[in-house]
């Protein structure tokens, strides 16, 4: 993991994690199991809002490199499971356009040597895990190959004079923990069941886990501290849940070398361990220490429950053990119900909490992370039918003295064997006064393969009134297929008279384009490198003048234009500022670009000094408009 201003971690906290571990297992929340159709059209829908952050130039997520790795593996877990094999293109495409060595800042981080090798040896660790993944759905040898080359890498990194063994977390060997060396023994175990007549990858991975085990690491609770001291002990550190994840997946895929029946009940032991009530759950939803209302998350810990949930249910899938089958469906079922937005985000709080002094955070990281516990509770046999579907988002509306309509898309996704023709019936609602249009029904042609969804798309749309309420109105489309198949698609319509919000944490409304930016802790959207971002102030028909206030900070390039693609240069920072020293309010005119008739504005935010890593921060936008 980089050391950066958004994936810092504190290695030396010594905090309790989050309370005394008692003997019982909490009772899990009484929500209704779904059924194998219902499980596999939510996850379609939750892979599907993962990839659309996916950034085709870059070929990986915005700004977090091992992120990436785990983020993809979970596209991969996601395609095994299901059948649908849609961004096969995408993990190909990172594989061959990310192979290479790139200098420092180019992707949001460390130098990277090639071959998905940089300082940071867990990072390298997250891409070895990824290419197994791929090469176990595609069969394509390259993949194996290049974790093999990985995993070569991290073995100049076992270094038994300190500590008697051990991987090192970081190539300036600083620092031996849990993450590096369960990642190393799942990787040498899985090479090891994946290449013929292999003795060498399997000796390692013996001699790993014997270490692993009698580290220090493993608490008396049976609980994995981040490492160990430089005295070499256990240094008390925070329990993560990827720690813990980990040590399942380690002692597995070790079993499943081996056949030693010991691996499999220590696998149990660590997963037992985790949800005894205060330990790694409470009230039996996976908890992260920094979920708990008050304290911070950062983009390393928005993930590690979803690395969890994998090895969870590679367990359950082992065991056929009914309580960890039910563990698995509590977690999905709560993240559906309690942790999801209207666009189908998924946040970091699986049960949902959230405040204004400390609110749930949605982002790519903690979709790919509760994308985990849907797959998970996907059954192992797959579903023969489901029936999905999802509306675009609405851009922002600022009515004048007429109706305005809004054109939305509705995306219809079903897959079914064996092949036929599937009428799917369309039901739209909207608030009280206003006009929702669309189909009454799709057809539907599915093919003979299992698993690949056939989709539609259909157009709808909404007509807001002049006079309609400032705030956000629901729209909804109802699709309903044979056999009881149905599927709610959401998206909201923001009615605004003023322009009033926060980078990052209230702009996703008037967010054209994301543009591979991202959002730190403190709040603010910013765009490293090659990336930009690009708001959209929609102003009313009448508007003649109008002026914009955003408070931005480090290295910034702001542009204005009338419409995306024609831009006027109005704020340059010229200095290498990386510490926000240069934050301030800067007032732009847009008055010059309210052209044609629909009076939109656009405004581009992007790197001034783009080999640095530090760009251009948007804390705050406000916005006043008038009309002569």
């Amino acid at each position: 993991m980089k050391m950066s201003r958004r994936t810092l971690v504190t290695l030396t906290a010594a905090l309790p994690a989050l309370g005394a571990a008692t003997a019982a297992h909490a009772a899990p929340p009484t929500l209704p199991r779904v059924r194998g159709e219902a499980a596999l059209a939510r996850t379609r829908v939750a892979a599907d809002v993962l990839m659309g952050d996916y950034d085709q130039n870059k070929a990986w997520f915005p700004s977090s490199w091992w992120n990436s790795a785990v983020a993809l593996q979970t596209i991969g877990d996601y395609m095994l499971r299901s059948g649908d094999r849609r961004y096969l293109d995408q993990l190909d495409h990172t594989f061959e356009r990310n192979k290479g060595p790139f200098p420092a800042g180019e992707l949001s981080g460390d130098e990277l040597y090639g071959n998905f090798t940089s300082r940071a040896i867990d990072d390298s660790g997250w891409w070895a895990l990824t290419w197994i993944t791929t090469y176990d759905l595609t069969g394509d040898q390259k993949y194996l190959d290049m974790a093999v080359t990985i995993g070569e890498f991290m073995n100049d990194f076992w270094d038994p004079s300190t500590c008697d063994g051990g991987i090192w977390w970081d190539e300036e060997r600083t620092y031996k923990n849990a993450v590096t060396n369960g990642q190393w023994i799942r990787l040498t175990a899985e090479l090891h069941n994946r290449l013929p007549g292999d003795t060498a990858w399997l000796e390692r991975a013996q001699v790993a886990w014997d270490w692993y085990t009698n580290s220090g690491m493993v608490n008396e609770n049976g609980l994995l501290n981040d490492g160990l001291t430089d005295a070499c002990e256990n240094n008390g550190d925070h329990v993560y849940t990827y720690n813990q994840g980990l040590a399942i997946g380690a002692a597995l895929e070790l079993w499943r070398a081996t056949g030693d029946p010991q691996l499999l009940e220590k696998a149990r032991y660590f997963a037992d361990s985790a949800f005894v009530e205060g330990a790694l759950s409470r009230g039996g939803i996976l908890t992260e220490w920094t979920d708990v209302l008050g304290e911070t998350t950062n983009d390393n810990h928005k993930q590690f429950k979803g690395i969890f949930l994998r090895y969870l249910m590679d367990l359950a899938d082992t065991t056929g053990d009914a309580t960890y089958r039910d563990i698995v469906a509590t977690q999905a079922a709560t993240i559906w119900e309690e942790d999801r937005t209207i666009a189908d985000e998924l946040g970091v709080r699986w049960a949902g909490a959230s405040t204004e002094e400390s609110p749930n955070v949605f982002d790519w990281r903690t979709q790919a992370s509760a994308l985990s516990a849907l797959i998970a509770d996907l059954p192992e046999q797959g579903a023969r039918r489901s029936l999905s579907a999802s509306l675009s988002q609405a851009p922002v509306v600022m009515p004048d003295t007429e109706p305005m309509t809004v054109d939305l898309d509705l995306q219809v996704a079903i897959t079914s064997t064996p092949a036929r023709s599937i009428r799917v019936g369309l039901m739209a609602e909207g608030p009280d006064g206003w006009t929702v249009e669309t189909e009454d029904h799709v057809s539907l042609e599915t093919p003979e393969s299992e698993g690949e969804p056939v989709l539609a798309i259909v157009p709808l749309q909404v007509t807001v009134p002049a006079d309609a309420a400032e705030g956000t109105h629901l729209i909804a489309v109802t699709a309903s297929a044979p056999g009881g198949l149905e599927f709610v698609a959401r998206s909201e319509v923001v009615v605004a008279r003023s322009v009033n919000f926060d980078g990052g944490t209230q702009d996703t409304p008037w967010l054209w384009d994301a543009g591979g930016s991202g959002v730190t802790d403190e709040p603010g959207r910013f765009a490293d490198g090659d990336s930009a971002f690009v708001y959209r102030f929609p102003f009313p028909a009448s508007t003649t003048t109008a002026q914009v206030t955003v408070t931005i900070s480090n290295q910034y390039l702001v542009d204005l234009g009338p419409d995306d693609e024609n831009w006027t240069r109005v704020l340059a920072e010229d200095e290498p500022i990386r510490d926000a020293s240069n934050r301030a309010d800067h007032t732009l005119d847009l008055t010059p670009y309210l052209e044609g008739e629909d009076k939109d504005v656009y405004l581009r935010v992007s790197d001034a000094f783009p080999e640095d890593g530090w760009g251009g921060q948007v804390h705050h936008v406000t916005a006043e408009y008038g009309a002569s």
